[in-house]
């Protein structure tokens, strides 16, 4: 499903003239990229299979940063591209040169989390003239690992989530997506031929209920696990979603920094929880922010959509690029939680760890069912 308030692009982009190449890059503020990626390498996904990528590999579509642009860069193959690039598709004879209307190239992706996804970006910054003239994604829900051959099997059953539809070049082609089910990979596809960047896949995460059970206590916040930012005070240097990702922070701009404040008020981010949960210990991470920590932290639950904020943590002092443990007194019960950092600064990680209550764990269940798991 499309919306027609989101903008389109299509056609070729300028040759490029020199300079910044942003500076002509087509692009819109999406309404779904305050979601999770799907697609982010950092939560496990790949670009398992192509049927090719002569020019440039399939793998380029997962980085997290932008695409670049060397115009001196060439290879033995011809330009070498930030992206994933197919060779130019012919016909099957001189009588007929062009590819038929069905020939296209597909890539298959395996999300790093099973999920909701409500918004897709394929991006094909700087293929201005080499990009394909429409794409289309479809999606599937399959237990396990399965192999490209799995995947490609005639009885799996693929939905379509976008449309063979009309692109530009060099532009952020958003889509939003209307398709309340779970999936776990994807087949990209574009028509005939050509070069996509980048890939985003933004949603939210539907744990599988069986695995966290079977974990018992684990990290309730974690992205892996359901957890998901609902809002923050301040995202100008980076997101707050980097706080729950996998794995301790590997580099400042890979935890969560505000802006200096200059008035007499905190900066804070808001959880929910992947259902009713229990948490029994908490991490604060401020790994590799030194001159920029939070000076102080607290720690507040809610139990439920609305009430109050209780504190389960009081202002506690942090410490620059360390890892703050802490045992709360007893099990305490939340759906959503609030950290408060004073007065400014950031925290790379926050960890809640416990397990689900026999209520969440039911609630998520039947929302596994709702969503064909």
């Amino acid at each position: 499903m499309t919306d027609a308030s989101i903008p389109r692009f299509t056609g070729d982009a300028s040759p490029y003239a020199g300079g910044d190449p942003y500076a002509d890059h087509r692009t819109a503020d999406f309404p779904f990229t305050h979601l999770v990626d799907l697609a982010d390498r950092r939560l496990g996904a790949g670009v398992i299979a192509a049927n090719d990528e002569f020019f440039a590999e399939r793998e380029n579509l997962l980085k997290p940063e932008p695409a670049v642009f060397d115009p001196e860069h060439f290879g033995h193959k011809g330009k070498i591209m930030d992206g994933w690039e197919t060779r130019r598709r012919r016909g099957v004879s001189a009588a007929e040169p062009h590819p038929t209307a069905d020939d296209h190239d597909w890539a298959l992706v395996r999300l790093g989390a099973p999920g909701v996804i409500r918004g897709i970006v394929l991006d094909t910054a700087h293929f201005r003239g080499n990009y394909p003239q429409a794409v289309s994604v479809e999606a599937v829900a399959l237990p396990g690992s399965p192999s490209p051959e799995d995947l490609l099997a005639p009885d799996v059953k693929w939905t379509t989530l976008v449309p063979r539809t009309a692109v530009g070049g060099h532009a952020a082609n958003g889509f939003v997506v209307d398709a309340e089910q779970r999936f776990t990979h994807l087949r990209v596809n574009q028509h005939p031929d050509g070069g996509i960047a980048r890939l985003r896949v933004y949603g939210e995460v539907a744990p599988d209920p069986a695995w966290l059970a079977a974990l018992g206590t684990f990290d309730l916040a974690a992205l892996e696990n359901g957890g998901q930012v609902e809002d923050a005070s301040d995202r100008f240097y980076s997101p707050a979603t980097n706080t729950i990702q996998p794995g301790r922070s590997r580099k400042m701009d890979d935890g969560w920094e505000t802006r200096r404040r200059r008035d007499k008020g905190n900066d804070w981010i808001s959880y929910r929880l992947a259902a009713q949960s229990g948490i029994r210990a908490v991490e604060v991470d401020t790994a590799y922010l030194k001159g920029n920590s939070a000076g102080w932290a607290s720690l507040s639950v809610r139990d439920g959509e609305d009430g109050d904020w209780t504190e389960v943590l009081p202002r506690t002092r942090l410490q620059p690029d360390t890892n703050h443990r802490f045992v709360l007194d007893g099990t305490v019960r939340a759906t959503h939680v609030r950290i408060d950092i004073f007065p400014d600064g950031g925290i790379s990680r926050l960890r809640l760890y416990g397990s689900l209550t026999d209520e969440g764990a039911a609630a998520l269940a039947a929302r596994h069912r709702e969503l064909g798991g």
